[in-house]
């Protein structure tokens, strides 16, 4: 690993508190969607009832950065540095939820290819809302009614990458987050304990 990243990666780890017991095979489960569908809402959700660690993409930015850009070379980098530390975390047997939009196939390609060399069971999580619903989300977002929300991509955002969303072309649970995610949250979690 290159200096640069291995020291990316120990800032990442920093956030990241203390860790869950080990797992004999860990859970990889990546929560994809655009910004104001629920992502972190459900990871959260998710997290309360499954030993893991959340990576959620903006706080591991903001550590990163102090105050991003969101620029594609800084992206880029973040994406390198948390890719590493799933890594990690798999090899040492600790299950992951990964809060990041991951809209793109490509991307999610590396993903899928973590967990086969590292032999964790992959969860893909697709989570959507209504439109008029996540318009709602990050309008509250812009004036900073959600004190839980790290987030700073609001509707100009969302807009803009709508259109580079691409189907999951693997088996995946679908949560639509203005509804009760309980029964695909119990789904997701016998699947992890299969």
């Amino acid at each position: 690993m290159a200096t640069g990243i291995a020291s990316d990666v120990e800032k990442l780890k920093e956030a990241l508190g203390p860790l869950p017991e080990p797992a004999v095979q860990p859970a990889f489960i990546v929560v994809s969607g655009l910004p104001g569908s629920g992502k972190s809402h459900f990871s959260r959700r998710l997290a309360d009832r499954l030993p893991c660690i959340v990576l959620e993409s903006d706080v591991l930015r903001q550590r990163l950065f102090g105050t991003p850009t969101y620029s594609a070379e800084e992206s880029a980098r973040l994406f390198r540095a948390v890719h590493s530390l799933i890594e990690d975390l798999l090899a040492g047997g600790v299950s992951v939820i990964l809060d990041a939009t991951n809209v793109s196939e490509r991307n999610r390609e590396v993903l899928y290819h973590i967990a086969e060399k590292l032999k964790a069971r992959l969860i893909l999580v697709r989570v959507e809302a209504p439109v008029d619903v996540i318009k709602e989300r990050l309008e509250a977002r812009a004036v900073g009614l959600s004190p839980e929300d790290h987030s700073q991509a609001d509707w100009q955002v969302y807009r803009k990458m709508k259109s580079s969303v691409d189907r999951m072309s693997r088996r995946h649970f679908a949560a639509d987050t203005s509804r009760d995610i309980t029964p695909v949250i119990d789904k997701i979690l016998r699947e992890v304990n299969r």
